[in-house]
C-alpha cells in the first residue's frame, strides 16, 4: 500500500510539473496573441502593420504608394494595392515622411525606364487581399496576387528580414527603387552598388519633413544574383554601380534549387560600412529572428499583466501597450555612431541614441509610461535630446532622423527631462540638462521674445498665441521644479512666477482662454469658442477655445479659483462634454476628432481634461467620463483609434486610463485616479517588485469607485504618487453602479 501511495504521489508530482511547464509555455505566448497591429491602420490612426521590435531601428512594412493624409505611415487599411516594402515608417504622426529603401519581389522582367507620376504607373505594384494578410508583433505576411508571391517580413533590432516564396518555375527577381517617395518625402541623391553575387549596398539622401535625411543600406541575398539591371534617373547604366537623383535596380536570382528567397537589410545614418556592421550575422535566419521577435515582444508586453474575462479588452490593452513601444526608434548604430542634422558624426557613449521624438504628443502620457516601465530608455531619450541640443543650443521640439522639424508648439522635451529627474532616473547629467532647459526658455525663437516682453503672447503678433502661451507656462513650471530640486532658489522663483502666464488670457466673463492684444486689455473679436482654423490666423493649435482652455495641468486649483470656484468650474467642464459637437469655420482642423460634445479625444490637448473633476470635488464625474471615453473611443477594428496614434500617445492614454491611473500633470510625480476596467492589473516594476490594481465587482455598469485601500489601509484620495507605485503593493478598489460622492472628495 505504501509503495502504491508513493507511486501515486510521484505520478501526481510529474503531472503537476507538466501542468506548470505547460502553463509557463502558454504564459510565454500569451501577450503577443492579444496584439492586433491592424488596429489604427484605418480611419485617421495612421499606424503601420509591419514588423519592428520595441523601439527598433527598422520598421519594415508595406507601402500602398499613395500620397495622402491617411497614408502618412505608408499604409491604409482601405487600400488593396501594394507598391513595395520599405524600411522606415512613422506610427500615427499626421505628417508623412520616410518609406526609405523600397524592395518589391516580382516574377518577370519589367521596364523601369518609364516616368511614373502616380502609383497606377508603377510597373511592379500588385493587388492583395486582407484575407491573405497577417500581422503580429515582429512579423508581417501578405500574398501578392499579381506575381503570385508570398511575402513575409520580420526584424531584429537593426536588421530587416524579407522572405519571398515564388511559384514553382517562376523567375525570382527583386526590384529596389530608391526614387520611390510618398507624402512629404523627395529623393535628392541616391546610389546602388552591386558588391558581389550576394550583396548590394547604397544610399538615399532625401528632403521632406526631415530636411537632411541620409540613409545608407546593405542587403544580402540568400541566393546568388545571376543578372542585374541598374538605372539612374530612368536610364539603364552599364557596370555594377548607379548614382543619380533616382536610382533603381532589378536583380534576378538563382531559382533552380528553391522557391524561397531571403533578403537581409540593414541601415545606418552614417555609412554603408556601418550598415554592414549593423547587419545580423550568418547564424541569424528568418525563422529564428521571427521567433526571437516574439520572445522580445512578450518580454516587453509582460511589463503589465491584466486580467479580465472580456477578450476584446485584452486586445485593446495589449495592442495599445504595443503601440506605446514602437517609438521613439533606435538611431545610433551598433558601434554607437549616428549623424546629426549638421552632418556631424557623433558617438553615443553608454547610451542608445533615439529619434522620432513626437514630444508635443508623448510628453503627456507615453513618456511618463516609459519612466514607469522602461527607465533605462528614458535616460537614453534624455541623453539623445541633450546631444541634439548641441546643434542649435535649443532643446528639441519634434526630432525626426536627428532633424529638428519644429513641428507643434512649446518645448516639451522639458517636462520629459524633469519627469525623469524628479522620479530618480539616473544616467544623464542633471546640471547640463537644467542649463539646456533654462537656455531654451530664455531664448527668443518661436514667440518666446513676446512671451518674455508681455508675460503672454499677443494674438496680433503670433498665430496660435493662446496655445503657445499656455504651453510655455507649463514648461516654465517644469523648469521651476527642477531649479527647486537643484537648490537654484532665484531661478525657481523666476520660472514659477512666469508659469502663471495663463492668468493673462483667462476671460472670466466667458470662462475661456482667449487671444489678447499687446495692449493687455482687448480680446480678439469676434469670439466663437467652437471656431477652428487649421494652423493659421487662429489663437489655438489644431483645436478651438473649448478644447484649449483647460491646459493648466500645473495649477488646476488656481484655474478652478479664477473660474469662480468648484461649482462654476464643474458646470463648465460638464458642458464641454455635453455641448453640441458642431465645429465652425471654413478651414476646420482635421485633427479635431473623437468628439464627445466639444471634448476631442482624437487630439492630445483634450487628454488630461476628464481628470480635472478630481480637483473640483466631483471625482465621480472623472470616473463617469473616463469610462465613457474608454468605451467609445477605442475598439478592435482597423478604425479602433479616434485620431492619430501620434507615436504612442493615443495608446498610452488607454494603457494608463484602463488601469485606473493617468499622469494629468506629467512632471508632478502624481497620477490621478480614474476608473479601472480590469479585475486586476499587475505592473511588473524594476527590481522584481510589482504594483497591483484590483477592481472588485467591476463591470460595464460598475465603473464608480465605492471605496479603496492601499496595502490594506483605507485610501480616500484621487491621486497616488509615483513613489508609492514603485515601492510595490496593492491598490484595491470596490466598484459599484452608483457614484459614492463621499469617496475621494476634497
Amino acid at each position: 500500500m505504501k509503495n502504491f501511495t508513493l507511486l501515486f504521489l510521484v505520478v501526481i508530482l510529474i503531472a503537476s510539473c507538466k501542468i506548470n511547464v505547460n502553463k509557463k509555455h502558454h504564459h510565454e505566448t500569451l501577450f503577443t496573441d492579444h496584439v492586433n497591429p491592424f488596429i489604427g491602420t484605418g480611419g485617421h490612426g495612421h499606424t503601420y502593420p509591419g514588423a519592428t521590435l520595441p523601439f527598433g531601428m527598422l520598421q519594415v512594412s508595406p507601402d500602398n504608394g499613395i500620397s495622402n493624409w491617411d497614408w502618412c505611415s505608408g499604409y491604409h487599411y482601405s487600400d488593396s494595392v501594394v507598391a513595395g516594402f520599405s524600411h522606415l515608417h512613422l506610427s500615427g504622426t499626421g505628417i508623412g515622411d520616410l518609406a526609405d529603401i523600397l524592395f518589391m519581389p516580382t516574377n518577370k522582367k519589367l521596364d523601369l525606364t518609364a516616368k511614373t507620376a502616380s502609383r497606377d504607373q508603377l510597373p511592379y505594384k500588385s493587388k492583395y487581399s486582407h484575407v491573405n494578410e497577417k500581422a503580429a508583433p515582429g512579423s508581417y505576411q501578405v500574398f501578392l496576387e499579381d506575381p503570385k508571391i508570398n511575402v513575409e517580413l520580420t526584424s531584429s533590432q537593426r536588421t530587416a528580414f524579407h522572405k519571398y516564396t515564388f511559384s514553382k518555375n517562376d523567375k525570382q527577381s527583386v526590384i529596389i527603387d530608391l526614387g520611390f517617395a510618398i507624402n512629404w518625402d523627395k529623393a535628392l541623391k541616391t546610389g546602388i552598388t552591386i558588391e558581389d553575387e550576394h550583396t548590394i549596398s547604397g544610399y538615399r539622401f532625401s528632403t521632406g519633413w526631415a530636411k537632411n535625411q541620409k540613409v545608407f543600406f546593405v542587403a544580402k541575398f540568400s541566393k546568388p544574383i545571376t543578372e542585374s539591371v541598374l538605372l539612374a534617373d530612368k536610364q539603364v547604366i552599364e557596370g555594377n554601380k548607379a548614382d543619380g537623383e533616382n536610382t533603381a535596380a532589378q536583380l534576378f536570382l538563382e531559382s533552380s534549387n528553391s522557391n524561397e528567397l531571403v533578403v537581409k537589410v540593414a541601415l545606418s545614418s552614417v555609412s554603408a560600412a556601418n550598415a554592414k556592421d549593423n547587419l545580423d550575422d550568418e547564424k541569424s535566419t528568418f525563422d529564428n529572428t521571427k521567433s526571437q521577435a516574439v520572445s522580445i515582444w512578450n518580454a516587453a508586453l509582460n511589463k503589465i499583466e491584466v486580467e479580465t474575462p472580456v477578450d476584446s479588452l485584452k486586445t485593446m490593452f495589449y495592442t495599445a501597450l504595443y503601440h506605446t513601444k514602437v517609438a521613439p526608434v533606435t538611431y545610433s548604430d551598433k558601434n554607437g555612431q549616428f549623424r546629426k542634422e549638421d552632418d556631424q558624426i557623433v558617438r553615443a557613449k553608454d547610451y542608445t541614441a533615439y529619434s522620432t521624438l513626437s514630444l508635443w504628443d508623448t510628453f503627456r502620457a507615453q513618456n511618463p509610461l516609459l519612466t514607469l516601465l522602461a527607465p533605462d530608455k528614458t535616460s537614453d531619450i534624455v541623453n539623445s535630446m541633450l546631444t541634439y541640443y548641441d546643434v542649435k543650443k535649443i532643446l528639441p521640439v519634434w526630432t525626426l532622423y536627428a532633424n529638428e522639424t519644429n513641428t507643434m508648439t512649446g518645448y516639451h522635451s522639458i517636462p520629459v527631462i524633469v519627469d525623469a529627474y524628479l522620479k530618480g532616473i539616473k544616467g544623464f547629467d542633471a546640471e547640463k540638462a537644467y542649463q539646456t532647459m533654462k537656455t531654451t526658455m530664455m531664448q527668443d525663437e518661436r514667440g518666446l521674445n513676446f512671451y518674455k516682453k508681455y508675460g503672454y503672447i499677443p494674438y496680433n503678433l503670433l498665430d496660435e498665441s493662446v496655445t503657445i502661451t499656455l504651453e510655455y507656462a507649463y514648461d516654465d513650471w517644469c523648469v521651476a521644479q527642477m531649479a527647486k530640486a537643484l537648490g537654484k532658489t532665484e531661478d525657481y522663483q523666476f520660472f514659477l512666477k512666469r508659469s502663471q502666464a495663463y492668468q493673462y488670457l483667462f476671460d472670466s466673463k466667458t470662462g475661456f482662454m482667449r487671444g489678447k492684444s499687446e495692449d493687455g486689455k482687448s480680446w480678439n473679436e469676434p469670439f466663437d469658442p467652437k471656431h477652428s482654423n487649421h494652423r493659421e490666423h487662429t489663437d489655438y493649435t489644431e483645436g478651438n477655445a473649448w478644447q484649449h482652455s483647460w491646459f493648466v495641468p500645473h495649477n488646476v486649483d488656481n484655474l478652478i479659483s479664477i473660474h469662480g470656484g468648484n461649482e462654476i468650474f464643474t458646470k463648465r467642464l460638464e458642458q464641454l462634454f455635453t455641448e453640441s459637437s458642431e465645429i465652425t469655420g471654413n478651414n476646420v482642423s482635421a485633427d479635431i476628432s473623437g468628439l464627445i460634445g466639444q471634448y476631442a479625444h482624437g487630439n492630445e490637448p483634450s487628454h488630461h481634461i476628464a481628470y480635472m473633476f478630481n480637483h473640483a470635488g466631483q471625482p465621480w464625474r472623472t470616473q463617469y467620463w473616463v469610462r465613457h471615453i474608454l468605451d467609445t473611443q477605442y475598439n478592435t477594428t482597423p478604425n479602433g483609434l479616434s485620431g492619430n496614434e501620434d507615436c504612442g500617445q493615443m495608446s498610452a492614454w488607454y494603457v494608463f486610463s484602463s488601469m485606473g491611473l493617468y499622469p494629468m500633470n506629467p512632471a508632478s510625480g502624481e497620477y490621478e485616479i480614474g476608473s479601472p476596467i480590469f479585475e486586476k492589473a499587475t505592473i511588473n516594476l524594476e527590481g522584481g517588485k510589482a504594483f497591483v490594481i484590483e477592481a472588485e465587482n467591476v463591470s460595464e455598469k460598475n465603473f464608480y469607485i465605492q471605496s479603496a485601500t492601499l496595502n490594506g489601509v483605507p485610501f480616500n484620495t484621487t491621486t497616488i504618487s509615483h513613489q508609492q507605485i514603485v515601492q510595490g503593493g496593492i491598490l484595491h478598489f470596490v466598484m459599484g453602479s452608483e457614484p459614492n460622492k463621499n469617496w475621494g472628495k476634497k
